[in-house]
């Protein structure tokens, strides 16, 4: 019984933001062990060493808990690579190069990612097959957390071009599409024999730089 309260008083010396933080931490680790079917709230609470009903005052369901878990660490690499760009590079650094260096480190994310992203992929697959066609609002919320990762690669790339043939906003929507889609399903669309994994983030590379590459066109650009 000690035991029990002490745990209660070591939880509740815990600020908001580092209550927060475990939880997010401990489904995270959850979800990327079981994906979200397997993964329960019983157990994120036993790895963050809190309640449920400590989960569920900040997250209103598991699926914001799962979309937080997914998407927060990505908009963080997405702002510490960032900030490592505008402080490694300079305006005559070429785009190609900071291109070659974003899709690396991108795909890298993805990889070490991939269980729980195709867990979110096959969520809405599988409210599409339920429901007929997937929800406005599941889709918005689902794309939700990637949204600023998108504004930030688009600010980026206007900052280092002026005239552009592809929009920012498409292009950087684009690149992270097909980086996503090579990640996760070569392993159906491109098997062994056909490709090692080196050769295909080299392929992946360099189709994602023949559409920035678009925009050195003097004939395709626009104002």
């Amino acid at each position: 019984m000690a035991k029990g309260k002490d745990a209660t008083v070591r939880r509740k010396r815990r600020d908001a933001a580092s209550l927060r933080e475990a939880i997010v931490t401990a489904a995270a680790e959850e979800f990327e062990a079981n994906g979200y079917a397997g993964a329960t709230t019983a157990a994120i609470a036993r790895r963050a060493d809190v309640t449920e009903a400590q989960i569920f005052r900040i997250f209103d369901t598991k699926a914001e808990l799962f979309r937080t878990a997914v998407f927060e660490p990505l908009n963080r690499h997405f702002s510490d690579f960032h900030a490592r760009q505008l402080a490694a590079t300079s305006d005559a650094t070429p785009m190609r190069d900071q291109a070659r260096a974003y899709i690396t480190e991108l795909q890298a994310f993805i990889e070490s990612h991939s269980r729980m992203l195709m867990t979110l992929v096959v969520s809405q697959a599988y409210v599409r097959e339920r429901d007929g066609a997937a929800s406005p609002a599941g889709i918005e919320a689902m794309i939700a957390g990637l949204r600023p990762y998108f504004e930030r690669g688009a600010a980026m790339m206007r900052s280092r071009m002026g005239d552009f043939a592809v929009s920012p906003e498409l292009m950087v929507r684009v690149s992270f599409a097909a980086v996503l889609g090579n990640v996760l399903f070569k392993e159906w669309m491109i098997p062994g024999d056909v490709a090692d994994d080196a050769a295909v983030r080299d392929a992946t590379i360099a189709f994602v730089l023949d559409g920035i590459n678009a925009n050195d066109d003097p004939g395709l650009r626009r104002g």
